[in-house]
């Protein structure tokens, strides 16, 4: 025997409740002003370069990867103060990183946004493309974390599927080291993890010669 119809409102309620939840894109940033951003990098190249490589790097990446309709992109911004700042791009949310070391900022991040799965990157790897982003949220709808490693031992994106909870990630993780990526995993023993491209980031003038190419020509010409 056949139920009674569903009027059309109540199918687009239906189809309302079961949408997906948003993919979210969070791109730390430190504000790109002199002596507070790329402070190795700027011991090596002097401070005015760096930190026109960090606004240049910044810009270039939210310019690739913060429109992209498939996502919804943050600017996560330290200091606090700096959120307000006129250097970042109109149309893209900021909110503050708030206190604490790098894992404390990105728990907070990743406790607080509206449900659905997270993705989160820096603004120091010239390699990220809106491609290894989408790559990241698939590989979410099938696993509850992925990694994307950098060649130093440590990684340049982290994301979670937060579902049906927001996993603790970053316990004892020996930031700045070889042992970051590693350490990390060792939270999610028993959870899906994926892993996508391995890219370099820039700390040094050597790995911004080696990893950057014509953009770090461009930026240091």
């Amino acid at each position: 025997m056949l139920g009674p119809r569903r009027s059309n409102d109540e199918k687009r309620a239906s189809r309302r409740s079961a949408a997906p939840f948003r993919c979210r894109l969070v791109v730390m940033a430190k504000a790109p002003v002199a002596g507070r951003a790329k402070s190795r990098l700027a011991r090596q190249i002097g401070v005015a370069q760096a930190t026109r490589f960090a606004r240049q790097s910044a810009a270039a990446l939210l310019g690739r990867v913060g429109n992209d309709p498939r996502w919804q992109t943050t600017i996560a911004v330290t200091p606090d103060r700096a959120a307000a700042g006129r250097f970042w791009p109109r149309g893209i949310s900021r909110l503050p990183q708030g206190g604490g070391d790098l894992g404390q900022r990105m728990q907070r991040l990743l406790d607080r946004l509206p449900p659905g799965p997270v993705v989160i990157v820096g603004t120091d790897v010239p390699g990220i493309t809106p491609s290894h982003i989408a790559a990241a949220f698939r590989a979410l709808g099938r696993r509850d974390a992925v990694f994307g490693p950098a060649s130093d031992g440590g990684y340049w994106l982290v994301g979670l599927r937060r579902r049906p909870r927001v996993l603790r990630a970053f316990t004892d993780v020996r930031w700045s080291t070889v042992h970051a990526l590693a350490d990390t995993l060792a939270n999610f023993s028993g959870q899906k993890v994926a892993l996508i491209a391995t890219l370099s980031d820039v700390d040094d003038a050597n790995a911004l010669a080696e990893t950057a190419g014509s953009f770090a020509r461009r930026v240091l010409s």
